[in-house]
């Protein structure tokens, strides 16, 4: 595994990470040999979140052990208020056996509601901003799914990290990401980039193959989910957070092993393949479908 240090935090971690809630569909005993194989596998950042679901209290249990080692990401909605994100905060401690989190953000910045209220004055950054003051939150964080959201959040505060879509669909047919990497580097901010590995919504059509993401993974096209995964990590980007399945997690990881001697660039050629992927097989993923 190769590592990458999270922008100005200094931490160094996996260029793959854990996505939590792929834990909700599994049972503790499948969750504890999920996440244990994925420190064998030297993934040291796992991200998780109090809307995932039964994930906290299972990711809790399987890191117990290794919490020390590992980097633990975790977040809370921001339209809630200061007194309700103190509560998601504490709940999250007690169900995920820390007493401090690595990174905390605010998740899912969608509209300009959430994101004035996340902000405003007894808003949920307070909250967060007071915790981090107490020694239980390292360094704040967002998501945001569209350019907008996260270059005004920027602009609002000086997060340290950010997390967005660095997909090729998304890059490719909606013109999103590049911005936002370049304005969060500008101040040195740490970069996770969410939905390498995924494709699209799902048409009404498809069999979803058990995989209970609201996008489609990229699990029925090997030589699309390598050039999926490439083109987010030779991005300016510090790790790029692994889809809700322990299945494309495995795929993710098999990527990464079969280049950890290589360069993940694209050749000229391999653009144009992805860019016509893009073209013939692309469609919409964001805005999530409510």
């Amino acid at each position: 595994m190769r590592y990458r240090t999270l922008g100005r935090t200094g931490l160094k971690v996996s260029i793959l990470s854990f996505g939590g809630i792929m834990l909700d569909q599994l049972s503790q005993e499948k969750a504890n040999e999920t996440v244990a194989r994925a420190i064998e596998s030297e993934v040291n950042l796992f991200d998780v979140g109090p809307t995932y679901g039964s994930s906290q209290e299972k990711l809790g249990t399987a890191l117990e052990t290794f919490r020390e080692d590992v980097i633990l990401s975790c977040k809370t909605e921001p339209d809630k208020t200061a007194s309700e994100v103190r509560e998601d905060i504490e709940k999250s401690l007690n169900l995920l056996k820390t007493d401090y989190f690595d990174v905390y953000q605010l998740h899912e910045v969608t509209d300009e509601k959430s994101l004035n209220s996340s902000l405003k004055k007894g808003g949920a950054l307070e909250a967060i901003i007071e915790a981090k003051n107490e020694g239980i939150i390292n360094y704040i964080g967002f998501s945001a799914h569209s350019e907008w959201a996260a270059l005004k959040l920027m602009k609002e505060f000086d997060f340290d990290t950010i997390m967005f879509p660095v997909n090729w669909n998304y890059w490719y047919n909606q013109n999103q990401g590049e911005k936002v990497i370049k304005e969060a580097r500008k101040t040195e901010k740490g970069i996770l980039a969410i939905k390498a590995l995924a494709h699209r919504q799902w048409n009404s059509e498809e069999q979803k193959k058990g995989y209970n993401t609201w996008y489609k993974p990229i699990f029925d096209n090997e030589e699309l989910a390598e050039l999926a995964l490439r083109f987010a990590l030779a991005k300016d980007i510090d790790t790029a957070v692994s889809p809700g399945d322990l299945r494309m997690l495995d795929l993710g990881l098999k990527i990464v092993e079969k280049y950890s001697n290589r360069s993940f660039e694209l050749s000229g050629a391999e653009v144009d393949r992805l860019k016509k992927y893009a073209e013939t097989q692309g469609g919409k993923l964001y805005p999530i479908p409510k």
